[in-house]
C-alpha cells in the first residue's frame, strides 16, 4: 500500500484525546435524575410513549425515577427495549420522544428522557442485576444470524420465553454497529459490550462467533436444522461511490470507526491532517467529530443535497460544528485527485435538487485533503441469502409487519429488512416483534 504522508497517529497527546473523547453526555447523578424527573406532567395520552419506536412506558419509568424506585423504572424501560441502555445514550431523543414533550411548548425544552433512561438503565447493566427469568422451556429451538440490536433483542425476547436459540455472528465481537459503528464518545467505557454480555445472563443463548452466512451457513441449512430463524444482518457493503476509489487514503468510514472502536489507545489511530467526509448520515458526522477530536487540522462534510435532508438529526449536526467540521451541501462527488498514488482532493460537482431529484450544475470545485472518508450509506450483500429463498423489495429483505419474510420458517428485521430506518431503537424493535411472532407461530395452540 502507497503511503501517505498527511495521515499520521499521535497527532495530538494522550491525555487531550483522553479529554477529547470524554463522555458527551455526562450521566445524571440521583439528585439530578429526581430534579429532571419533577419536570415531567405525566400526560395520560402520553405522545413520548407514541413516539417511541419501543413503545417504551415513558411516564411510568420517569414516575419511578422521581418516587425513588429506580429498578423499578429500569425494568419498564427493558421490558420493552431490552437494549435500552445503549439507545440513551445514542437514540435521537430529539426527533422522537423528546421533539413531542408537551414541556416544549412549555418551557422550549423537553424531559431529558433519554438522560434519564440512561440513569435508570445503567444501574441494572453495570451493576449485573438480573431482572428477568427465563420461561419453562419449550423445547423448540431458533437459529440467529447476526448479533447487532435486532439479532440481540430477538435473541433475549425468545430465550425470556422459553425457545433455546442459536446466535451466530460473522465477527469476534457481539453488538454490531452498536460495538464497531458508533462515535468513541457516545459510547465510553466498553458499555456495549457490557450490556451484551448482561443481556447473555438470561440464559439459553448459545453463541457462536466466526460464522457467516453465505460461507459457514446456509438458509437452506439453518431452516432445516431449527424450527424458525431470524436474520439480523446489517448491511454489509457499501454503496459504490461512482468513480475508482483505490487511491491510498480512500477508507470507508464505518471500517474507520471500527477501527477506532477497537484501538488499545486512541494515540494508535491515524487521521489525515485535512479530511473529507462524503456523505450525510449519522456516520459522516460520528467520522468527522471524531477526525478532528483525533488533531485534524480541517475536516470538511460534503452532501449531495440540501441541509435539511440530511439523514444526521439537527442535534448530530451540531456536535459536528462545535467540534470544528464544515458542512458544505449541494456538493456531488466526481473524481477523486491523486499524486503518486494517494489522494490529494476530490473534485466535486455543485448540484441543485429539481423535482425531488440532484442534478448537477456543470461548475465544479475541489476540497484538497489527504484522507477521505466514505459514509455513502450501505446495501445488503443479497448473494449469502442463497437464490430465492426469501424475496427481497428495494434492495432489502422483504417482511411483512410481524418481521416475517416470504419463506415461513424465516423473520428479519433492522438494516438488512426494507421496513428497517438504520436506528438502533428501530432494529430493537423488529427483532423484539419477530420474536413474538416466532414465539406465537411455534407454541402450540392453548
Amino acid at each position: 500500500m502507497v503511503s501517505c504522508p498527511g495521515i499520521a497517529a499521535g497527532r495530538l497527546a494522550e491525555d487531550v484525546l483522553d479529554a477529547n473523547f470524554l463522555d458527551i453526555r455526562p450521566p445524571l447523578d440521583p439528585s439530578q435524575a429526581k430534579i429532571a424527573a419533577d419536570r415531567c406532567l405525566f400526560c395520560w395520552d402520553a405522545p413520548c410513549t407514541r413516539a417511541c419506536p419501543t413503545s417504551i412506558d415513558v411516564p411510568l419509568f420517569v414516575r419511578q425515577i422521581a418516587t425513588g424506585n429506580r429498578l423499578g423504572a429500569a425494568r419498564t424501560i427493558l421490558e420493552a427495549n431490552v437494549l435500552g441502555g445503549t439507545c440513551a445514550r445514542v437514540c435521537p431523543t430529539e426527533t422522537l420522544c423528546e421533539e413531542v414533550c408537551v414541556r416544549v411548548a412549555q418551557e422550549g425544552r423537553p424531559v431529558e428522557i433519554g438522560r434519564l433512561q440512561r440513569f435508570a438503565t445503567e444501574a441494572v447493566v453495570e451493576g449485573g442485576v438480573a431482572l428477568f427469568e427465563r420461561a419453562a422451556r419449550t423445547g423448540r429451538c431458533v437459529a440467529i444470524v447476526g448479533a447487532g440490536p435486532a439479532g440481540l433483542a430477538c435473541a433475549h425476547e425468545l430465550a425470556r420465553l422459553g425457545h433455546d436459540v442459536t446466535l451466530f455472528e460473522a465477527s469476534d465481537r457481539l453488538g454490531g454497529l452498536n460495538e464497531t459503528g458508533l462515535a468513541a464518545y457516545k459510547m465510553t467505557n466498553d458499555f456495549a459490550a457490557r450490556e451484551v454480555a448482561w443481556l447473555l445472563e438470561i440464559g439459553g443463548i448459545t453463541v457462536e462467533t466466526g460464522k457467516a452466512l453465505g460461507r459457514d451457513l446456509s438458509l437452506y441449512g439453518l431452516t432445516a436444522e431449527y424450527d424458525a430463524v431470524f436474520l439480523g444482518l446489517g448491511l454489509g457493503a457499501t454503496n459504490a461511490v461512482g468513480f475508482e476509489d483505490d487511491l491510498a487514503g480512500v477508507v470507508d468510514a464505518v471500517d474507520w470507526i471500527a477501527d477506532l472502536r477497537s484501538a488499545a489507545s486512541l494515540a494508535d489511530v491515524s487521521v489525515g491532517a485535512r479530511v473529507v467526509v462524503i456523505g450525510g448520515g449519522m456516520t459522516a458526522i460520528d467520522a468527522a467529530s471524531q477526525a478532528r477530536r483525533l488533531g485534524a487540522d480541517e475536516v470538511t462534510i460534503a452532501y449531495r443535497r440540501g441541509l435539511a435532508d440530511m439523514g444526521a438529526s439537527d442535534h448530530e449536526k451540531e456536535i459536528a460544528r462545535n467540534d470544528g467540521a464544515l458542512i458544505r451541501t449541494h456538493l456531488a462527488p466526481r473524481r477523486l485527485v491523486g499524486v503518486e498514488g494517494r489522494v490529494a482532493g476530490v473534485e466535486f460537482e455543485r448540484t441543485r435538487v429539481e423535482a425531488g431529484k440532484v442534478v448537477g450544475t456543470g461548475e465544479t470545485a475541489t476540497i484538497p485533503a489527504d484522507q477521505v472518508l466514505l459514509a455513502i450509506g450501505q446495501t445488503l450483500v443479497a448473494d449469502v441469502l442463497g437464490d430465492g429463498v426469501v424475496a427481497l423489495a428495494h434492495g432489502r429483505i422483504a417482511v411483512d409487519a410481524s418481521g416475517r419474510t416470504s419463506n415461513p420458517k424465516i423473520w428479519a428485521g433492522g438494516d438488512c429488512a426494507d421496513a428497517g430506518r438504520d436506528l438502533t431503537v428501530e432494529a430493537v424493535a423488529a427483532g423484539r416483534n419477530a420474536a413474538r411472532s416466532i414465539d406465537a407461530t411455534l407454541r402450540p395452540a392453548g
